[in-house]
């Protein structure tokens, strides 16, 4: 039976309470691989980022223009998952030197690529310069100037975009919103010269820089495309009031990311085609009131194709009952990772959905919450859920959702090694990124 919402596609429980990925037991797993380890199913992540791409290209069909899709590494990216997306149409978003480092090695053409960041490097502009990436996402007044420079420096004209703040609040917790005006993204569209006209005056003045147009993020895990339209209509004013004063109408707006998924069972994630249709009708009722030409518009989707795909798989250790103030009773269920490998829960809340995955249960369920092993009491991996009350040491535990910001965001606190990356399909398994050792450790330490 499958497991449906929240899980990867490929995730099915058996007749003896066992949960399979894309026709891998949970035990072969454990078995083979270890745990903890992030197991992502290959094809579910292929048909979420073709999905996307399909929705968006017939959206805007519609209204006479191209879309490209770019897929935004920062959710997780390796050398495998920027060959797949590739294949399945998309471009790649890196947003440090190291995720281009990795998009390059994957074989991503570098005009392919787009490099983003506040605070981007002398080294990370150049790499991006010699690589030919399509585009720079630029995020001040002062980076237009020195991406210009180096530029100069290299003899190369940079491919440009200018990121601006939108002051549209769309999203979860604040430290995901990314349009308000309190924050360290973007230039900001308010006032009568603001700070985003500045930019794009100030790049059309470099000969050393070549306008693309106009790119904008509101914010993650949105489920409300309503914000998508209104920022759409703020960017598009832009645009219309910098063609006005400089006689350039630029031929691309980018609306970025943030699609949401489902996180928990009867949650239900951002359609695709809905997201689409209601962007490309805000473009086209935007253009058609301001009198302008209907831009080429580019997206960033990264949790929306890897999140759902990926589970965590752990091995329970410890199992201690707690009473509560209330006079309730919360297991606490100890699993052999933690905030190290998931650390959204701690950072911000997010709430995650857990299942016994190695055997079946008849045990009436308990309240229970899922922690890790490190030295934090805010090691929370699952806040609140309900399992069988005979959980007990040795079993498999597995938690749906991981793929987005599980691996990019794993950290080596208490020098936990991080865990594997495991691509399943078709009843096989294998490594995408190596478990960490104890050893891998210590050779970074010089002693």
């Amino acid at each position: 039976m499958s497991l449906g919402t929240p899980w990867p596609a490929g995730a099915v429980r058996h007749e003896d309470g066992e949960v399979s990925f894309a026709g891998v037991r949970a035990s072969a797993l454990a078995a083979e691989h270890g745990t903890p380890a992030y197991v992502l199913d290959e094809a579910d992540l292929r048909a979420r980022a073709r999905r996307y791409r399909e929705a968006f290209e017939e959206a805007f069909a519609a209204i006479g223009t191209g879309v490209d899709v770019y897929y935004a590494g920062k959710a997780f990216l390796s050398v495998a998952v920027a060959r797949w997306v590739t294949a399945e149409g998309l471009r790649v978003d890196t947003a440090t030197g190291g995720e281009l480092a990795v998009a390059l090695r994957a074989g991503v053409p570098g005009a392919s690529i787009g490099l983003h960041g506040n605070n981007k490097s002398d080294d990370e502009i150049r790499a991006a310069l010699d690589a030919g990436v399509g585009r720079i996402i630029v995020d001040s007044l002062v980076e237009i100037e020195r991406v210009a420079r180096l530029a100069g420096a290299a003899g190369v004209v940079a491919p440009v975009m200018v990121r601006v703040t939108t002051g549209v609040h769309a999203g979860g917790h604040e430290y995901i919103s990314t349009a308000h005006e309190d924050q360290k993204f973007g230039l900001s569209l308010a006032g009568e010269d603001s700070p985003a006209l500045q930019a794009l005056r100030a790049v059309t003045s470099h000969p050393e820089l070549r306008l693309l147009g106009i790119h904008s993020h509101i914010g993650s895990q949105i489920l409300d495309p309503a914000g998508f339209a209104a920022a759409a209509d703020k960017v598009l004013g832009l645009r219309a009031s910098f063609a006005a004063e400089s006689g350039t109408l630029v031929d691309e707006v980018d609306l970025g990311g943030g699609f949401g998924i489902a996180y928990l069972p009867g949650e239900v994630e951002l359609d695709p085609a809905v997201v689409a249709r209601v962007q490309a009708e805000a473009v086209a009722a935007a253009c058609e009131r301001l009198g302008t030409a209907v831009p080429r518009v580019s997206i960033e989707p990264g949790r929306a194709v890897v999140g759902p795909t990926t589970a965590t798989l752990y091995t329970v250790g410890t199992v201690k009952p707690v009473r509560l103030e209330d006079g309730r009773v919360r297991t606490y269920v100890s699993v052999d990772g933690g905030m190290s490998d998931n650390l959204r829960p701690a950072l911000y809340g997010a709430a995650y959905h857990a299942e016994l995955a190695s055997r079946r249960s008849d045990a009436e369920p308990v309240l229970a919450r899922v922690v890790g092993k490190h030295c934090e009491s805010g090691d929370i991996v699952v806040h609140e859920v309900q399992l069988p009350g005979d959980v007990r040491a040795g079993d498999l535990l597995a938690v749906a959702a991981t793929g987005a910001y599980g691996r990019s965001m794993a950290s080596n606190y208490n020098l936990v090694p991080r865990p594997p990356v495991v691509a399943v399909s078709d009843g096989a398994s294998r490594v995408l990124v190596r478990r960490e050792s104890v050893e891998d450790l210590l050779a970074l330490d010089l002693g």
